[in-house]
């Protein structure tokens, strides 16, 4: 049986053994596999200088479970060169997909997606648009696309999001954002014009992947808290 050659980006890498550690890839194909990686003491082994974030990869694995062994990885392209608060994003968009992605599920438009938005930050592109759209494909990518028609059905002012509902009337007070009716509007209509609207957007889906998180931290927003 021929060996399946993909392209792929490396997300996060851990120590595991001695001379080896734990990879973690999207892949083009088969969305993000973890696999073993030997990485050898040799001057002659280059693995572990190949397992670089944001570095465009062709990979081969190897074996049946669902950790996997690198068999083989080569540089397709040159590298994503990111730097201050763009290479946090980077690390961000890394550290979402890492948290949130089952293994071995092809997520069709992920891939692609991602690689453009490297592409952008490198380019030293503006961060929120950026990060806002690379968010809300992850999040239809999983199958949690925004219902926002409540939002024109009702003639309430301020709404709130609960994750298991969708947007409801703010009729009461509860310990959740609020959310303008003309803020939504204008997201639904991806009409960022407004700084408010913007700011409410982050808002939006910061609250969505913190519930998606379970509340737990993400060490890349820890970053940008530094600068």
């Amino acid at each position: 049986m021929k060996e399946l050659e993909q392209n792929a980006f490396l997300l996060h890498s851990r120590p595991f053994r001695d001379n080896q550690v734990i990879a973690e890839f999207l892949t083009e194909l088969n969305g993000k596999i973890s696999a073993i990686v030997y990485v050898s003491t040799s001057v002659k082994s280059n693995k572990k200088a190949l397992l670089q974030p944001f570095t465009p990869l062709t990979v081969v694995f190897k074996g049946q479970g669902n950790l996997k062994t690198l068999n083989r990885i080569e540089v397709s392209s040159k590298s994503f060169l990111l730097s201050a608060e763009h290479l946090y994003s980077g690390f961000y968009l890394n550290e979402l997909q890492v948290r949130l992605l089952g293994e071995h599920i092809p997520y069709e438009h992920l891939y692609v997606f991602y690689h453009q938005c490297i592409a952008e930050l490198s380019k030293q592109y503006p961060i929120e648009p950026i990060l806002r759209r690379f968010e809300n494909t992850l999040l239809e990518e999983l199958g949690l696309t925004i219902d926002y028609s409540p939002i024109f059905e009702q003639n309430e002012h301020q709404f709130y999001y609960m994750p298991d509902q969708g947007f409801i009337p703010a009729q009461v007070n509860l310990s959740q954002p609020q959310y303008k009716k003309e803020h939504l509007l204008a997201i639904a209509k991806q009409d960022f014009n407004d700084v408010n609207v913007k700011r409410s957007y982050k808002i939006l889906m910061r609250q969505i992947i913190n519930h998606l998180l379970g509340g737990k931290p993400l060490n890349s927003r820890q970053l940008f808290k530094k600068i």
